[in-house]
C-alpha cells in the first residue's frame, strides 16, 4: 500500500514535469514564431534578384555637402532613399522639401540619433512616431521605411516600427564615410569590392562621400548596375 502511494506520488511528480515541459516547448515556439515575423521586416539587402541597388544616405548633419550629393544624382538621372532624423528635418524643412521635389525617397531615421537598443516599445514608438509626424507635416507624405541610428535596435523597436507600419531598413555594404580615415578611395573600395544585386549601400553627406561618388556611379554603370532607392530593391 506504501509502495502504490509513493509510486502515485512519483508519477505526479513526472506529470507536473512533463506540463511544465510542454508549456515552456509552446511559449518559446510562438516567441521565435513572433521574433521570426519581426525579422521578416528587417532587410540587410533587398529581394529582387535583378542588377539593381539601393543607396541609403542617412541624415543628421552634414547640410553643406546634401547639395553637392543632389547635384550628382540629378546629372545621373538617380533617386535614392535619404533617411532623415526628426529633429534635423525640423531645422531644414526647405532642404528636404528640395530632396523630396528633386525625386528621393524620404526614409524614417528616428527623432534623434540615439541607441534605439536601449529604449523601451514606449521610448522606439514616440522616437519613431515623432520623426513621422514631423516629416508628414512638411511633405505631405507617409514614410515605409524606417532605418535605426547607428543600425541598432532591439525587440521593442521592431515591435514599435511593425506596429507603426514600417520595414526595418539596415545595409549591405557599410561606406564607413562617417570615419575620419575614411578616404574617398577607400569608400570607392567598400563599394566595388562587395557589390551584388540588390544591395543597400549606406552613406552620409560628407566631403569625401561626395569625391567618391561620381566613380562609384561610372563603376555601377559599366557592370550593368541601376542604382534606385530602398523601393527599387524590395517587392
Amino acid at each position: 500500500m506504501r509502495i502504490l502511494i509513493v509510486n502515485k506520488k512519483v508519477a505526479s511528480i513526472l506529470l507536473l514535469i512533463i506540463l511544465i515541459i510542454i508549456v515552456v516547448g509552446i511559449y518559446f515556439s510562438f516567441y521565435n514564431r513572433v521574433d521570426e515575423t519581426f525579422k521578416m521586416d528587417i532587410y540587410y539587402k533587398g529581394n529582387v534578384d535583378d542588377k539593381v541597388i539601393s543607396f541609403a544616405c542617412n541624415v543628421d548633419w552634414g547640410n553643406e555637402y546634401i547639395q553637392p550629393m543632389l547635384e550628382i544624382f540629378s546629372v545621373n538621372d538617380i533617386n535614392i532613399t535619404f533617411f532623415v532624423t526628426g529633429t534635423w528635418a525640423k531645422k531644414n524643412p526647405e532642404l528636404l522639401k528640395t530632396m523630396y521635389e528633386a525625386g528621393h525617397q524620404i526614409g524614417n531615421h528616428g527623432y534623434r540619433h540615439i541607441d534605439y537598443d536601449k529604449l523601451s516599445y514606449e521610448g522606439n514608438r514616440e522616437e519613431i512616431l515623432k520623426a513621422h509626424n514631423i516629416i508628414y507635416d512638411i511633405l505631405g507624405i507617409e514614410p515605409e521605411y524606417f532605418a535605426p541610428p547607428s543600425g541598432a535596435y532591439n525587440d521593442n523597436t521592431l515591435k514599435a516600427a511593425k506596429d507603426l507600419n514600417y520595414d526595418v531598413i539596415m545595409w549591405t555594404i557599410d561606406t564607413i564615410d562617417w570615419r575620419e580615415d575614411s578616404t574617398k578611395d577607400k569608400i570607392i573600395n567598400r563599394v566595388i569590392s562587395k557589390i551584388d544585386n540588390s544591395a543597400i549601400v549606406l552613406m552620409h553627406p560628407t566631403k569625401e562621400t561626395v569625391k567618391s561618388l561620381p566613380e562609384i556611379i561610372s563603376f555601377l554603370y559599366k557592370k550593368g548596375y541601376k542604382i534606385g532607392t530602398i523601393s527599387d530593391v524590395i517587392e
